[in-house]
């Protein structure tokens, strides 16, 4: 990661989830929905959500057309969004469009959990921490990083076999991150 990171600012690893998800929300399309009043809309800009503890709970600030920006445009954006939340200077333009949610929860050392959908998206990914765990590799056994993710998706607007392309698209984006980059 160090690679990436500008000089003035780093790149997280949620900095690299939030660029995954984005490519793979506009590779597979249906994810990137809202249901609203019986009706599905499948957007064609990516507005991210990204889920921000603050004092009184949470809020969403969106990094609008994620998709279309570079890893280092979104993590800069990102900070500087969760930055305005937690100072409680964030305007409604910032707060309303999203169009899919990412919560990460790894920074709290929790490694899975289950993230509620932020109507009317009609999908939200919880992340986990990064944690170290035996695999086997070539016939041993080694310690590897791994991450937990789960899909809490609303199957009115698309059913587990999109989810499941989605979760796919992503786990080979964030397993060569090296793609993020650009």
């Amino acid at each position: 990661l160090a690679a990436l990171a500008p000089t003035e600012g780093k790149v997280s690893i949620n900095d690299l989830v939030l660029r995954a998800t984005a490519l793979a929300l506009r590779a597979v399309p249906e994810v990137n929905s809202t249901w609203r009043d019986g009706q599905l809309a499948i957007h064609r800009r990516v507005h991210l959500g990204l889920a921000v503890a603050v004092p009184d709970g949470l809020v969403v600030p969106v990094i609008r057309d994620a998709d279309q920006k570079t890893l280092l445009q979104i993590a800069a954006e990102a900070h500087a969004l969760a930055a305005k939340a937690r100072a409680g200077k964030l305007q409604l333009d910032e707060i309303q469009g999203s169009t899919f949610t990412v919560s990460n929860l790894g920074m709290f050392e929790v490694e899975e959990f289950r993230g509620l959908i932020n109507p009317p998206e009609a999908g939200l990914l919880a992340v986990g921490a990064v944690v170290e765990k035996p695999v086997a590799l070539n016939g041993q056994i080694a310690l590897r990083p791994r991450m937990r993710v789960t899909l809490a998706a609303d199957h009115r607007a698309y059913s587990g076999d999109v989810g499941a392309r989605f979760l796919q698209t992503l786990k080979r984006l964030l397993e060569e991150p090296l793609r993020l980059a650009f």
